[in-house]
């Protein structure tokens, strides 16, 4: 499903990086030509960029990519430009008719993280018509979509493969685990599977496995406990869980069993709570994504997209991913980091995402002290 540059395929690093994508806004240089694209400079710094975002279950949308993205909007456009902010709540119609709205509205760009892949494209060929450029936002989404940024997807699941075979110890091939996915709406989890599948194959025995409807955490509680009447709970030696959410429900079942040590489980989002059972050893890793370097990068190819900035756009696009719809599509790949106890400090202290007072909480406080988390 997805074309990588291999002269830019980005390896899992120890220390995330906090920088920033490449801004050249304030060069001031626009490029009429030789890009493919068909921005034109039309536009100044009053401009409006609409942010669909898919839902509010997971924290990071409210919390991090929309303050994010409007920052950067704002800061790029000297307070000039608007961000028009909608979230679907995981509805897929909803979000249909919320960016039929922005149509109507005239916005000047769309950033679209689709609940549905599939569904959106409707949407995104409406927005073509009436001249809107639109960007797909952390999820490749289907139709003549103008580029799209993400992590890389593949990436994450290898990290997390990888990651759990090393937590298993020897004589892994002998070991069974359970495999619980995303949601199979969301074109992201294909790509983790994927890359975990890559991992996995032929070093562990995957005794069962589910897609997770909705990334909904009650539905995954329901899969491992079948997993678990299936497979039998001594037998189960590790769990790739998708996401945090999933993780977070794959450990509760796991503790209402009444095991004594919960085996490696996986995630992915370094949410706080994850973080927190990472410190405690209920979870045994997550995937650390800079939220801020995607997000301002986004807002970065959303103006210079508008404003007709190709020089910068392709900069900031130097990415090529396929869809079932399109092919080469240009794109921006943010690399990941595997988060375990040891490079906390270094990844989401570091890059101000969490406090150590919001982390290190009351029944966290020695457990950080020993980690020498300060």
């Amino acid at each position: 499903m997805k074309t990588r540059n291999t002269g830019l395929r980005r390896t899992v690093i120890a220390v995330a990086s906090s920088a920033t994508a490449l801004t050249l806004a304030g060069c001031g240089v626009v490029d009429f030509g030789g890009s493919g694209t068909t921005a034109s400079a039309t536009k100044g710094d009053d401009i409006t960029v609409g942010l669909l975002l898919p839902e509010k279950g997971n924290t990071r949308y409210e919390k991090f990519d929309y303050p994010i993205i409007r920052e950067q909007v704002q800061k790029l456009t000297e307070k000039k430009g608007d961000v028009l902010y909608l979230n679907a709540e995981q509805d897929a119609a909803k979000q249909l008719r919320q960016m039929q709205q922005m149509i109507d509205d005239k916005v000047d760009v769309i950033l679209v993280d689709a609940v549905d892949s599939v569904t959106i494209a409707k949407g995104v060929r409406k927005a073509k018509e009436a001249g809107i450029p639109v960007i797909a936002y952390d999820r490749l989404a289907q139709g003549p979509i103008d580029a799209y940024i993400s992590f890389d997807n593949e990436l994450v699941g290898e990290t997390q493969g990888k990651a759990l075979v090393a937590a298993l110890g020897s004589n892994t091939a002998s070991k069974k685990i359970i495999m619980m996915n995303g949601s199979v709406t969301d074109p992201n989890a294909a790509q983790f599977k994927k890359g975990a599948e890559s991992e996995l194959k032929d070093k562990v025995i995957v005794a069962s496995e589910y897609d997770t409807k909705d990334w909904d955490p009650a539905n995954a509680k329901v899969n491992m406990e079948k997993s678990i009447q299936a497979v039998g709970l001594s037998n189960i030696a590790g769990v790739y869980a998708a996401n945090d959410g999933i993780a977070g429900a794959v450990i509760d079942v796991f503790k209402s069993a009444g095991v004594s040590k919960v085996p490696p489980v996986t995630g992915q989002d370094s949410e706080l709570i994850a973080v927190q059972r990472i410190i405690k050893g209920d979870q045994y890793m997550s995937v650390y994504k800079s939220y801020p370097q995607e997000a301002n990068a986004a807002a970065e190819m959303a103006v210079a997209r508008v404003q007709g900035r190709t020089i910068e756009f392709d900069a900031l696009t130097r990415d090529k991913v396929s869809s079932p719809t399109n092919k080469d599509v240009p794109s921006q790949l943010v690399p990941v980091v595997a988060l375990t106890k040891e490079n906390i400090e270094n990844t989401v202290v570091q890059d101000g995402i969490y406090a150590v007072d919001k982390i290190c909480t009351t029944p966290y406080k020695s457990l950080c002290s020993s980690l020498g988390i300060k």
